[in-house]
């Protein structure tokens, strides 16, 4: 074979190999890109899906209400399970400072005021089996006032939840798997009753 053939053979290799390379980056970017979009419309179908909270589902005139004073949620059932009060008053104060644009503050005179207390808190039986109790209902009741202190209107709201577990758990076992969704749930009742427009 002759040296022009063979730097002809050579070249020709060295194009396919340069060609080939360029073919791979651009595909890796094409892919990069479909994941990319992907990627974005999976997160933005989940956030749509579960229910996020924007300032748009917040029905409140903010040109009138800028601040709220959010008082401890009180326990006055008969059961008390020591855990709700406080994490139920942490929850509430937090889903407020990261739901809407209100400005929390002590004053009694703030534009809002958040005041209640827990009411209920008992169990009953919710489904029998063989004649016997199989699922238990843990029912949790919570009364909350909101005074609207610019047009002097305290409004009055009754929340009642129920939570099922199963029968062979005793009630300390059943409040240890259940308080997260007691909590999260009874909170965003009392958001939505107080703020959203459903």
């Amino acid at each position: 074979m002759s040296d022009t053939t063979g730097d002809a053979m050579k070249y020709l290799a060295d194009k396919q190999k340069i060609l080939f390379s360029e073919y791979m980056n651009k595909t890796c970017r094409n892919i990069a890109h479909i994941s990319g979009v992907l990627c974005l419309v999976s997160c933005l179908f989940l956030l749509s899906s579960c229910g996020v909270y924007t300032f748009r589902d917040v029905s409140i005139d903010y040109s009138k209400y800028k601040t709220i004073k959010i008082d401890f949620i009180e326990n006055r059932a008969g059961y008390k399970n020591p855990q709700l009060s406080p994490r139920l008053t942490d929850a509430l104060q937090q889903k407020i400072a990261n739901q809407t644009k209100l400005t929390r503050t002590n004053n009694d005179n703030a534009n809002y005021r958040v005041s209640g207390y827990i009411s209920s808190y008992a169990v009953s039986t919710a489904g029998i089996s063989n004649q016997q109790a199989a699922t238990n209902r843990l029912t949790v009741g919570v009364h909350i006032t909101l005074t609207d202190n610019v047009v002097n209107k305290p409004t009055d709201y009754d929340i009642s939840r129920d939570f099922d577990f199963s029968a062979g758990l005793g009630l300390q076992q059943a409040e240890a798997q259940l308080l997260d969704d007691i909590i999260r749930n009874v909170t965003d009742e009392i958001f939505n009753r107080l703020f959203s427009n459903w």
